[in-house]
């Protein structure tokens, strides 16, 4: 398996760039020669062409991309835009644009399409909302939010896909999935790819828990829960503590 992959999704933050920029140099300083870990930073789409990671060896992420090459789609930035400004990964099906903007499976599933067309590589979202972990329907909605967001993806094409189980009631709660409950997950998520590509892409996928990470936990869900890596939310807004998560995580 590859080095983890540590993800910093920094959503609608900062303000300005100069803010941005100030965090991101902070982030390089705080984690400098750590190399047993991949590091990608996920900024608002307005500071991605003023983001040049030469030193550091980070990656660019994007947040969302749109499904159209181009055209008149006001408002929205196709994944060939993002590659041409350097992107190599990107966030697809998160589940506050899904809450918030009311993207649903079949969008998702275009965008996934897109992005991989693209060259881009797809950090996959997916995770049961509160009301469905109550009700019992937590596996049957990751069983079909996976089948219905890699709808018409080869086999080929899935190898460039990272998976990010990221339990909803999770998100920003301070009440992140028990490390057993999340190893559970995975090995059900390797289960679904089996069933649907091979033996060998269940194997060889990424999957990443995202869902009130802190340098606290970080290592448990690596060694623990098996994961091969991290979404970060809130935690990669603050400079000192994304680096301990880094720093925890380059134990493994």
């Amino acid at each position: 398996m590859k080095q983890p992959l540590i993800v910093a999704n920094w959503k609608c933050n900062p303000t300005t760039l100069a803010e941005a920029q100030k965090l991101l140099k902070t982030i390089e300083k705080g984690v400098k020669n750590i190399k047993k870990v991949e590091v990608v930073i996920c900024p608002p789409f307005v500071y991605l062409s003023g983001f040049r990671f030469r030193a550091s060896g980070f990656r660019l992420g994007a947040q969302d991309c749109f499904w159209e090459e181009k055209g008149a789609f006001t408002g929205e930035i196709s994944a060939k835009m993002l590659k041409g400004l350097g992107c190599k990964y990107v966030i697809i099906g998160h589940s506050e644009r899904k809450g918030h903007l009311k993207e649903t499976n079949e969008m998702i599933a275009k965008k996934m399409k897109a992005a991989i067309a693209a060259g881009l590589k797809p950090i996959f979202c997916i995770g049961e909302t509160q009301k469905e972990k109550r009700e019992g329907q937590g596996l049957r909605t990751l069983n079909s939010q996976i089948s219905k967001g890699l709808k018409d993806i080869k086999e080929k094409e899935a190898r460039n896909i990272i998976i990010a189980y990221e339990p909803v009631w999770a998100i920003g709660t301070g009440k992140p999935c028990e490390v057993d409950t999340t190893l559970t997950k995975s090995l059900i998520i390797r289960q679904v790819l089996k069933k649907r590509y091979s033996l060998s892409l269940s194997r060889k996928t990424r999957i990443l828990y995202g869902g009130s990470v802190t340098s606290q936990n970080a290592l448990k869900y690596i060694r623990g829960a098996k994961m091969n890596g991290l979404l970060v939310g809130g935690a990669s807004l603050k400079a000192q503590e994304f680096s301990k998560i880094v720093k925890e995580v380059s134990k493994s």
